[in-house]
């Protein structure tokens, strides 16, 4: 769920959202993945927000994974540039170290 925050009228609707979302997966049998879920505040102004999901508080992240990307509070794209190319040298060294045990 994402919604702009600009004062404590928001933070209310944003967990009733919470609240509704739980109650509809409940009534729907679906199991949220609490463990996953996170606040991510973006922007210069970060309201001290202490949300929950089922009576589980959500804890206030500095980046966070939202379909295989991270998003940091300032939007700053070099957090997720350098998580691929950390996979990247992985791989590539797996590589490298595969092609050196088949050769020998």
């Amino acid at each position: 769920m994402y919604l702009k925050i600009i004062n404590d009228i928001d933070i209310a609707h944003l967990q009733l959202a919470l609240m509704a979302l739980v109650e509809w997966a409940n009534e729907w049998q679906f199991a949220i993945s609490i463990e996953k879920c996170c606040v991510l505040n973006i922007g210069k102004q970060t309201p001290a927000l202490h949300l929950h999901l089922d009576n589980h508080p959500l804890p206030v992240v500095p980046l966070a994974r939202d379909l295989g990307v991270l998003v940091s509070s300032s939007l700053c794209p070099s957090a997720h540039i350098n998580d691929i190319v950390a996979k990247a040298h992985k791989r590539a060294y797996m590589i490298q170290r595969e092609r050196n045990v088949c050769i020998t």
